[in-house]
């Protein structure tokens, strides 16, 4: 039997998450397990930074002919990552 002020317990997760502002932190975290996971070792290693601004993922390469290859593949990079997160988060990639 339930109560009327019962709740589940995602329902009460979000609601914190939303109140506190917390989503911007936490996607912030999800984006970079999901690069390491999503783009493979060889592309991590030569990662020195991701930052998430507002929709726009910032990426900094240390690797010049790396930052050519993925720069011809942001629109890839944009549609894979939102799939593995689940919702449209990014919209433009910026690599450094």
């Amino acid at each position: 039997m339930r109560k009327k002020n019962d709740q589940q317990l995602k329902d009460v997760l979000q609601q914190m998450i939303q109140s506190n502002r917390w989503k911007e932190k936490l996607d912030r975290v999800k984006i970079n397990l999901i690069w390491k996971n999503v783009m493979g070792e060889t592309v991590n290693k030569y990662t020195k930074h991701i930052t998430l601004r507002k929709n726009t993922l910032v990426i900094l390469i240390d690797s010049a002919p790396l930052k050519q290859e993925l720069s011809f593949a942001k629109k890839k990079i944009v549609k894979l990552i939102n799939e593995e997160i689940g919702e449209e988060l990014i919209q433009e990639v910026i690599i450094h």
